[in-house]
């Protein structure tokens, strides 16, 4: 178990926090990374999407499905 050791202390360590003791070039860092990571994201959607066209048709046809199930007249 993290955070924990042998004897059963907790480790306290501090942890920065959402706003601590990050500094600004982390925080772009951080970002960049996170911009790479979700581009790569809709790109493997996208490729996934193009290999399996019947798989994105089955979901095309249930988001349609959910659309006219929740329509309120």
């Amino acid at each position: 178990m993290a955070g924990t050791d042998v004897a059963g202390e907790q480790d306290v360590r501090p942890r920065p926090g959402p706003q601590g003791d990050i500094s600004p070039e982390q925080v772009r860092e951080h970002l960049r990374r996170r911009a790479i990571f979700l581009r790569e994201l809709a790109e493997a959607r996208e490729l996934r999407r193009r290999v399996t066209p019947h798989r994105s048709r089955r979901a095309r046809i249930h988001a349609a499905l959910r659309r006219r199930t929740f329509r309120i007249n």
